[in-house]
């Protein structure tokens, strides 16, 4: 297997609570990566169809305008399987390429009305080979999202190397961590709001720690970007520019940056990974091989 391979962090914009117009954005962005040479790309957090950031300006007791912000959100949230997935999966077809794209999720096995802050992954071929729900929603976000379980968390055999995904910040869980690692995770995407310092320190150091490749996608967001019918965005300062520049990234298992952080644009971040250089970060730390000490510790997951 070659060991070198070409990925991509999508820094891109959604087309604001709008399904139908940020599937086909995302399918261009797709299409463009994989004419690149892209092998794998990774979408923002909550990119179909837009972070509701509304839930850390507006006060859960303003339920009437949280109930129409809500169902517009679940109104334009994807159900695995819909024709907005359908389009997914023919545009990473035609472009030959593996995506990780970060969504509003129906619980469509039961009342289809409630959330889950998901990823899904397609691979070059165009088919579903998974899909993981957040464990945790952070603070103003539970109002929105429902909780995920065991059963999404894992690591997927692909043709650019092994995969998984944590969203955001329940990539701080220890344990969720671990778990990716004893699954042999050797790419790991961590879509996010966070655009923070903090963050793309904790992203160095679960590279060193997991002993792998990181691709931070986090989504650039201008004021602009929000139709002005929206009210919550009189609640921004006067004279804010951007709701969140972005900072995505990629990273090697050594902790040091390949690419990025790219700010206050969009771009699709792109990195040439050597997949050796995962067995050269291993031989001093790994976390669950010659440092994972069973005769001491014990990890269990729950599934369900």
């Amino acid at each position: 297997m070659n060991n070198i391979k070409k990925v991509a962090a999508a820094q891109v914009s959604p087309v604001f609570l709008n399904k139908e117009e940020t599937i086909e954005k995302a399918c261009k962005v797709i299409l463009e990566a994989g004419a690149a040479g892209a092998e794998l790309i990774v979408f923002p957090e909550a990119f179909v169809s837009g972070y509701p950031d509304w839930v850390w300006l507006i006060p859960n007791s303003k339920g009437g305008e949280l109930n129409k912000l809500y169902v517009e959100l679940v109104e334009n949230a994807i159900s695995v399987g819909d024709t907005s997935t359908k389009k997914l999966c023919k545009a990473a077809k035609t472009a030959g390429i593996h995506v990780v794209m970060g969504m509003h999720e129906r619980n469509s096995e039961t009342s289809n009305a409630s959330l889950f802050n998901s990823l899904l992954f397609i691979d070059d071929q165009g088919e579903i080979i998974g899909k993981h729900r957040k464990l945790i929603p952070t603070g103003g976000e539970r109002l929105i999202w429902a909780q995920g379980d065991g059963q999404t968390l894992k690591a997927y055999d692909t043709s650019v190397g092994k995969l998984a995904g944590l969203v955001c910040w329940e990539n701080f869980m220890p344990l969720a961590r671990n778990c990716i690692y004893e699954q042999g995770a050797q790419i790991l995407a961590t879509p996010t709001w966070d655009k923070s310092p903090n963050w793309l320190q904790s992203m160095q150091h679960i590279a060193r720690e997991g002993g792998l490749f990181i691709i931070s996608a986090c989504m650039p967001l201008k004021m602009d970007d929000i139709p002005d019918r929206y009210d919550f965005k009189k609640l921004y300062p006067e004279g804010r520019e951007w709701v969140n520049v972005g900072n995505s990234c990629i990273i090697a298992p050594n902790g040091k940056l390949l690419a990025g952080p790219v700010e206050a644009k969009e771009q699709i971040v792109y990195a040439e990974i050597d997949l050796k250089d995962i067995i050269h970060a291993k031989r001093m730390f790994d976390a669950t091989g010659h440092y994972a000490r069973p005769d001491v510790f014990e990890f269990n997951l729950r599934k369900k």
